[in-house]
């Protein structure tokens, strides 16, 4: 139940540092926060999925 939650986390921390790590500046580290945040939170959907289905 965790995992989406932890991926939108996760994905938002590492978009920010990778943003600020290319000289983004802050509208830049919102942005690539919030795509990363969207991609490592449907991955974490996916693990539970597949976490939930297996233990069926």
């Amino acid at each position: 139940m965790i995992y989406p939650l932890a991926g939108l986390l996760i994905g938002a921390v590492l978009g920010a540092i990778s943003a600020r790590m290319r000289g983004g500046r802050a509208l830049d580290m919102l942005q690539w926060a919030a795509v990363f945040a969207i991609i490592f939170g449907v991955l974490g959907m996916f693990a539970l999925i597949f976490i939930e289905r297996s233990m069926a």
